[in-house]
């Protein structure tokens, strides 16, 4: 040790830890885009983009109304225009190399030097070729006419002035390829892991997100899709165990073209098994100004303002909270119209629905698709279920880096300490009713803790919801006294 003569200083790392923060309505939503209008120099295939506006997400995917071709669109209108949200996750699984239809050369009469192809997908790439009206010549892109999109997604080829076609022009032949999105199937949306190569595709991407970016998603979305049993097991199997650690919530769709009627919704839900505490089943469909959505998107919606209402902790059920719509429908536009006791109908069946009673529609039922086999509040009611799901991703991010670490009685009360502190900070801001972290002997035997093994118990009593406010009233007859002064 070296000579010291004097007074000396030095530092130690923080006994308490600081928890991390996780966002726990991050949605990752799998489905479809015009991805042939992209800004990136590749489509993005089955690679997760993260968004934090609705230009980003356009200019990396596209953008088209055609919701029903082009699923992707609908999340990014309601979430980033509708309810000004941010940031969510999205990942295409159409192919253009593999999900599209070539058209063969056509005669287009030219309107003022243009020729508009009202048709959206239309791939600009040399598939795309024009030639004069007798489909002799060919003509040259950049040189002869330009290619451009217009605001609707359709094709605008238009005459370039210098170039060699004609200015008496009336018409040009044009063949191209377009995408086809009636080629993606449920096997895209579910994807896989390819054994040579490694690649991920479809719902296999969710253990693609925190490697990538850094963030847990918590909530899995494939508007279109989840109304299929088998994409919708998927997604619940991905929700409970992404990257072998962290935790999710997956919001389906119950199909409306089959389950016209409500009555014979929960019959549907218990055969198609969307009976899991990690997932929201959800019927029928919504509307606005005359566009349909997946009630799947409006709900994502719905939680991520509650979130952003309580810093961000889950601690609000999405029920009794306003949906930018103006009507629940059929997939054939047939409107749909719940009374309070159709609603809780549906309610005590574990399913989700939209209810338009005092205040307008708003989200209604606190129920995951558990209940009501499981009456457990930690698996039933969608916000308890919430807030166990994100403290354990959170407990998972701040303790990460203590593992390994040497195992001394510094190291947990380290833990047990911070972690109690957390639990009061959220007790005293009313998002728990309680919470306490416990490390005890009977919890760890001689032989786990040779091997390394450290178990805490931790206890957290979230809020749950309100969801029945019985008030009786009585007669009082002795005010009638007010009648004599």
């Amino acid at each position: 040790m070296a000579f010291n003569h004097g007074v000396t200083t030095s530092e130690r790392s923080t006994s308490v830890i600081s928890t991390a923060s996780v966002s726990a309505g991050i949605p990752i939503v799998f489905g479809t885009s015009p991805v042939n209008m992209s800004a990136l120099a590749a489509a993005p295939v089955n690679k997760p983009i993260l968004a934090y506006s609705y230009s980003e997400a356009a200019q990396a995917l596209g953008y088209s109304d055609n919701w029903e071709a082009y699923t992707l669109c609908e999340f990014m209108d309601v979430y980033f225009r509708l309810n000004a949200l941010k940031p969510a996750i999205f990942v295409n699984v159409l192919d253009p190399s593999i999900h599209k239809t070539a058209v063969t050369t056509t005669s287009m009469n030219l309107v003022d030097k243009a020729v508009k192809i009202s048709v959206t997908g239309i791939m600009h790439d040399a598939a795309l070729v024009v030639k004069s009206a007798d489909a002799v010549t060919t003509y040259v892109k950049n040189t002869d006419y330009t290619v451009a999109f217009d605001s609707d997604g359709n094709t605008v080829v238009s005459v370039k002035t210098g170039g060699t076609i004609p200015t008496n022009a009336t018409a040009l032949s044009i063949a191209y390829t377009k995408l086809d999105p009636t080629a993606v199937d449920v096997n895209d949306i579910i994807g896989g892991l390819d054994a040579v190569t490694g690649a991920m595709t479809g719902l296999e991407l969710v253990n693609g997100v925190f490697p990538r970016f850094g963030l847990v998603p918590g909530l899995i979305l494939a508007p279109g899709y989840s109304q299929d049993p088998t994409v919708a097991a998927v997604m619940v199997a991905k929700a409970g165990n992404i990257n072998s650690t962290f935790t999710a919530l997956a919001l389906t769709d119950i199909p409306t073209d089959t389950v016209k009627v409500y009555t014979g919704v929960p019959a549907w839900k218990n055969t198609n098994g969307y009976t899991s505490p990690l997932q929201v089943a959800l019927w029928p469909k919504v509307s606005k100004g005359g566009k349909q959505y997946h009630m799947s998107t409006h709900i994502a919606c719905a939680i991520g303002v509650a979130d952003a209402a309580n810093e961000g902790v889950p601690v609000a059920s999405p029920s009794n909270k306003a949906l930018v719509i103006d009507a629940a429908v059929l997939a054939d536009g047939t409107e749909v119209f719940l009374g309070p006791d159709q609603a809780n109908y549906l309610n005590s069946q574990g399913i989700m629905t939209a209810l338009n009673f005092v205040g307008g529609f708003k989200g209604w039922g606190n129920y995951t698709g558990a209940y009501p086999v499981s009456t457990d509040p930690k698996d039933v009611f969608i916000s308890i279920r919430r807030m166990f799901i994100w403290a354990k991703n959170s407990i998972v991010l701040t303790y990460w880096n203590q593992v390994d670490n040497p195992a001394t009685p510094r190291l947990i009360e380290t833990i047990t300490d911070s972690i109690n502190i957390w639990l009061n900070g959220l007790t005293a801001s009313g998002y728990l009713l309680g919470g306490r972290v416990e490390f005890n002997w009977a919890d760890n035997p001689v032989t786990d803790l040779m091997a390394g093994k450290f178990k805490f118990q931790l206890f957290i009593t979230p809020p749950g919801p309100a969801q029945e406010l019985a008030f009786v009233l009585e007669y009082d007859a002795t005010y009638l006294q007010t009648l004599f002064g």
